[in-house]
């Protein structure tokens, strides 16, 4: 009896799935490709925006480092001058 009841049970199952997927109608289909359309869309703007954001950090880095070199450049002929300056 337990079999039985169990065996109707899933084909109650399958049978409310197989029809419940048959109830979808083509508008329902169309507003999720619209979302799916958007999601797209807007992954891909983020995407765009990523990448110049990551050009604009390379160019900042790039102008960091290059006054890195200068402020260590003018340190070190300061020193020099110091030294200069000291042994006089």
């Amino acid at each position: 009896m337990n079999t039985v009841s169990t065996r109707t049970l899933v084909l109650l199952a399958a049978s409310g799935l197989l029809f419940g997927c048959a109830s979808v109608k083509q508008s329902d289909l169309d507003a999720v490709r619209v979302i799916a359309e958007r999601a797209a869309a807007d992954a891909a703007a983020a995407n765009q925006a990523a990448a110049a954001a990551q050009a604009r950090a390379d160019a900042a880095m790039s102008t960091a480092s290059g006054a890195k070199a200068q402020s260590d450049a003018t340190e070190a002929k300061i020193d020099r001058m110091f030294k200069k300056a000291m042994y006089k």
